[in-house]
């Protein structure tokens, strides 16, 4: 057996090693392996027989055992009425192969009979999001180079050594029989006997079939991708360039080898995400059945922060609480996959999220966003998101400007200038070098709102403190602000920005992806629009609390950084239970998002943290006041 040939083969060595096939086959969830099989025979077994000849008979008896262990393969998988049938032809495809039969022949049955098992066992081949090399790139240079080589020759410099070597993914001969499903399925469940991982808790659907169509450029070339025909996605997913050229001739293989590695991308409207999510939730509930709980939940993640999340900011433009609704009913959903509740509760759980995403899909239709959508979508992200920071930049600057104090000042704006550029950053290396994906978006956004949630309150106490003449004198003597104090203020002033920037360069790029190009000048003109009423309003802010007595002025900012504290809390706490790292307990309470506050008990507490530790530190302050006042 060639190196490249393992790179299917040994995924099902773990089957000889088994007793039992009904271990690995006892459900649904055998049909991908059983894919996997078929694939491989289709690829593998044509060189090794020529004119009734076998040429390589370690091969050919390889192809034997597995065509064996694919019969126990299927056997084994739940009763359906297309079931005899396949067995039938599994026995037949061992009868061809053990009569030598013709390479073609024999990988024309394995291929029929790959697509008659995924109808049977309602195996989806196809994706639903059409997949995006570019977001492929940075997998591959982070999960693949290091074994297979920057241009996957199988020469990267990890896999000196390695027996059996890692696959050459430029092998053209070898890409021609191998689907992108195929690839994809490979990617999700590793090749067992080998030092390939299998990525499925690392990567998401829609991140691996981006990888398969970054991998399937290898042996493509770009040139021939521009044709009469267009391939749909369903026919790039599930054909392979040698059928294409069997049927088709050599020109079209060629197109075809270029459209699977560059798929014709369509527009990504509302519709496509809910439908993602809707469809990775199912394959939730069939993890859940087979008693993979873990795989379910992580499943359940995926499908909200992949799928949903992407159009909340525009489903919020057009009916709020449908957004809430449906949110609560995918947490329900997750929830009840943590808590271990029946199947038959969680399949209940799971249909009202279901209905709930029927009823966004149809307010968000199909085609995309109109013009007036994409444009108060553009206004509204921009002007929610970038009103929090500007709140606590404006109430910063001025108690500094009040202040006299210049140097600290120039502080703040280096900071939120770092922001702006830390922003860029992340936006770069998402697009460009690395995948982020959404929980560790929600991850980095929950981390940062509980850390600004603590600077905003330590500020908001400082102030306090310091609201008197006297006490401000006293501070200004000892020249705080000249050294740590002015470094604090510029952290503050850097995570205000970087998590709100976080959070705005995200729905953006969605909300671009959903306009289409007939809408990107209704986003950029509500974006515009936006950036001229923070403008505006950072302005009469910083004007008005110029005007303002200290002490006055120092209570007001106080207390509005105190309550951005607990703002910021509580959004913190929902980024991270998003994200899958905490459950959520639902409670009889009011939503207001604006303030941070989810009828949420996680989010509640965290709030109340806040809040008690504004009144601790506050009844402190008060304290210590009072002695001063008395000595």
């Amino acid at each position: 057996m060639t190196a490249s040939s393992r790179f299917l083969a040994w995924l099902v060595f773990p089957l000889f090693a088994l007793s039992s096939f009904n271990l690995l086959a006892d459900t649904v969830e055998g049909a991908p392996q059983a894919l996997h099989l078929l694939d491989y025979i289709s690829a593998d077994y044509p060189p090794t027989v020529e004119a009734g000849k076998v040429i390589d008979d370690a091969e050919y008896r390889e192809q034997l055992e597995f065509t064996r262990a694919l019969q126990g393969l299927i056997a084994g998988m739940p009763a359906k009425p297309e079931k005899a049938g396949l067995e039938q032809g599994i026995d037949a495809l061992l009868a061809a192969i053990t009569a030598k039969q013709d390479g073609a022949d024999v990988a024309r049955q394995a291929r029929q009979l790959g697509a008659k098992l995924a109808v049977a066992y309602e195996v989806s081949q196809a994706p639903i999001i059409t997949p995006d090399p570019t977001r492929g790139a940075p997998l591959y240079t982070q999960h693949c180079s290091v074994c297979h080589g920057t241009n996957g020759a199988g020469d990267g410099p990890a896999g000196v050594g390695m027996e059996p070597a890692p696959a050459n993914l430029r092998d053209a001969r070898r890409l021609d029989h191998l689907s992108l499903y195929a690839i994809y399925n490979t990617l999700g469940q590793g090749v067992e006997g080998t030092d390939m991982p299998a990525f499925a808790d690392q990567l998401d659907d829609r991140q691996r079939w981006d990888l398969a169509t970054y991998i399937a450029q290898f042996s493509a070339d770009p040139a021939t991708a521009k044709s009469e025909k267009t391939y749909n996605i369903a026919d790039l997913a599930r054909q392979t360039p040698a059928e294409v050229q069997a049927a088709e001739g050599p020109a079209a293989a060629a197109t075809f080898r270029a459209q699977r590695a560059q798929p014709p991308q369509v527009k990504r409207g509302p519709a496509q995400l809910l439908d993602y999510t809707a469809a990775t939730l199912d394959k939730s509930l069939a993890a859940y059945r087979a008693g993979e709980r873990d795989q379910a939940y992580d499943l359940s993640v995926a499908a909200y922060l992949e799928g949903f999340e992407l159009v909340e900011s525009s489903l919020d433009n057009v009916d709020a609480n449908v957004r809430k609704d449906t949110e609560k009913s995918l947490m329900a959903y997750r929830q009840s996959l943590q808590d271990g509740l029946p199947v038959e509760q969680a399949e209940q759980r799971l249909d009202a999220a279901k209905a709930k995403l029927k009823e966004s899909a149809d307010l968000l239709g199909s085609d995309g966003l109109s013009w007036s959508l994409s444009y108060i979508s553009g206004l509204l992200i921009l002007l929610r998101e970038g009103l929090e920071a500007i709140l606590v930049l404006a109430a910063i600057l001025a108690f500094l400007r009040n202040t006299g104090q210049q140097s600290a000042v120039r502080s703040v704006n280096v900071g939120w200038g770092l922001a702006l550029l830390a922003g860029l950053g992340t936006w770069a290396l998402a697009a460009y070098v690395i995948d982020v994906s959404g929980s560790q978006r929600e991850l980095l956004e929950g981390a940062t709102a509980l850390f600004a949630s603590v600077m905003v309150l330590w500020l908001g106490v400082w102030m306090h403190d310091r609201r008197h003449a006297a006490a401000w004198q006293d501070y200004i003597k000892q020249s705080l602000v000249g050294g740590g104090g002015r470094f604090g203020f510029a952290i503050l002033a850097f995570f205000s920005v970087y998590r709100e920037l976080f959070e705005v360069i995200l729905f953006y790029e969605t909300l671009w992806l959903q306009a289409g190009p007939a809408g990107h000048n209704a986003v950029l003109a509500g974006g515009a629009t936006a950036l001229v009423l923070l403008f505006g309003l950072a302005w009469v802010i910083l004007r008005g609390s110029a005007k303002l007595p200290l002490a006055l002025f120092f209570s007001i900012n106080a207390g509005l950084l105190c309550a951005l504290s607990v703002v910021f809390a509580g959004h913190g706490v929902k980024a991270l239970q998003e994200a899958g790292i905490f459950g959520t307990r639902p409670v009889a309470f009011f939503d207001f998002e604006w303030l941070g506050i989810h009828a949420d008990a996680y989010s509640l507490t965290a709030q109340a943290v806040a809040i008690a530790a504004i009144i601790v530190l506050y009844g402190r302050s008060r304290v210590a006041e009072k002695r001063r006042v008395a000595a």
